[in-house]
C-alpha cells in the first residue's frame, strides 16, 4: 500500500509540473507579449508568486478531495489512473501550443477512473454539480469582467496620450501579472493537494481531509517549477496570436482574471485559470472592436477545452482497467 501511495504522490507532482508548464501562459503571456518584462524575468516572477499563492488557503483542495467521490469508496489505483490521464493530456496539449484546463483534465480523469472502479453511483452528484457550475460560469465572468473593466479604464484614460498610457500601465502590469500568478497558485496548485490528500485518506494514512504541510509545500514547488519552464507555444497562442496586446490591455485582462480566481479560491471553488484569463483577454479585445480578437484561435482553444474533460475521463477509465489487473 505504501509503495502505491508513493507512486500516486510522484504522479501528482508530475501532473502539477505539467499544469504549471501549460498554465505558465496564464500568468505571463500578456506581460511578455507587451514587452513589459523579458521572458526570463516573467517566468521567475510567475514561479515565485505561484509558490506563494499555493499557501493562501486549502479550501479548493478540500472541495476536490470530497466533492467528486467519497474517499472511502476508491483506491489508490483510481487516483493514479486519473493523474496519469491528466498528465499525458496536459503534456500533449502543451506541445501542440493549446492552453487547456488542468481542472477539466484532473476532474475528468477522476470521474472516469472512479466510474471504472465502482460505477456511476460512486460519484458525489451534489459536489460535482457545484464544481461543474464553477467551471462553466467562470469563463462567462472572465469575458464580462474583462470587457467591463477595460471599458472603465478607457473612460479614465481618454485624455491621456498613448505614450503616457503605455508608460503608466507598463508599470502597473508588473503588479497585475504578479497578482495573476499568485491567484493561479491559490487555485490550481490546490487541486493536486486535494488529490494527494484524497489518496492518503483512502489508503488509511490520514483520517480527515486536512492537507498536510508537506503536501502543500510539494505542490507549491512543483507548480512553481513547471511555470518556470513554461510552454512557450501556449504563451504565444494566448499572448500574441489571439489579440494584439498593449500594456493597458494586459493590465485589464490580468487584473480581471486575478480577481475572479482569488474570489473562487476563497470560496473553495475550483475554476479553470486558463478559461478565465483567455476569456478575459477576449473581453478586453472586444472593447476595441469584435474583429480585433482572432476568433479562429479562440475557437481552437474552446475545442480543446470541450474535449479535455471527456477525453481524460475515457482515458482514465481505460487506464484504471489496466491498473486494476496489475495491482
Amino acid at each position: 500500500m505504501l509503495e502505491i501511495v508513493i507512486i500516486v504522490v510522484v504522479l501528482a507532482i508530475l501532473f502539477d509540473i505539467s499544469n504549471g508548464y501549460n498554465d505558465a501562459a496564464n500568468a505571463i503571456a500578456t506581460v511578455v507579449s507587451t514587452r513589459v518584462l523579458k521572458p526570463s524575468q516573467a517566468v521567475l516572477l510567475a514561479g515565485f508568486m505561484n509558490v506563494l499563492g499555493a499557501f493562501m488557503t486549502t479550501a479548493v483542495a478540500k472541495t476536490i478531495g470530497k466533492g467528486v467521490v467519497d474517499p472511502a469508496a476508491i483506491t489508490e489505483g483510481v487516483v493514479a489512473s486519473a493523474l496519469l490521464a491528466g498528465f499525458i493530456w496536459n503534456t500533449a496539449m502543451t506541445r501542440l501550443g493549446l492552453p487547456v484546463s488542468a481542472s477539466h483534465a484532473l476532474i475528468g480523469g477522476l470521474v472516469g477512473a472512479a466510474v471504472s472502479h465502482g460505477g456511476f453511483l460512486i460519484l458525489n452528484v451534489q459536489g460535482l454539480t457545484k464544481i461543474f457550475l464553477a467551471l462553466l460560469l467562470s469563463p462567462v465572468f472572465g469575458i464580462v469582467f474583462g470587457y467591463a473593466f477595460m471599458y472603465l479604464i478607457l473612460g479614465f484614460c481618454r485624455n491621456l496620450s498613448t505614450a503616457a498610457v503605455n508608460k503608466y500601465f507598463g508599470k502597473l502590469q508588473i503588479i497585475s501579472a504578479s497578482c495573476m500568478a499568485f491567484s493561479h497558485g491559490s487555485n490550481d496548485a490546490q487541486k493536486v493537494m486535494g488529490i494527494i490528500t484524497l489518496s492518503l485518506v483512502s489508503g488509511g494514512f490520514l483520517h480527515s481531509l486536512e492537507v498536510p504541510f508537506w503536501v502543500i509545500l510539494s505542490c507549491a514547488l512543483a507548480m512553481g517549477f513547471g511555470t518556470a519552464f513554461g510552454g512557450w507555444k501556449v504563451i504565444k497562442t494566448i499572448g500574441v496570436n489571439m489579440l494584439k496586446l498593449e500594456p493597458i490591455h494586459g493590465f485589464a485582462a490580468e487584473t480581471s482574471a486575478a480577481v475572479i480566481i482569488m474570489g473562487a479560491s476563497h470560496l473553495g471553488l475550483p475554476v479553470s485559470t486558463t478559461h478565465v484569463v483567455s476569456t478575459a483577454i477576449m473581453g478586453v479585445g472586444a472593447t476595441k472592436r469584435l474583429t480585433a480578437v482572432r476568433w479562429g484561435i479562440g475557437k481552437k482553444i474552446v475545442n480543446a477545452w470541450l474535449l479535455t474533460l471527456p477525453a481524460c475521463a475515457i482515458f482514465a477509465w481505460i487506464t484504471h482497467k489496466v491498473v486494476a489487473l496489475i495491482i
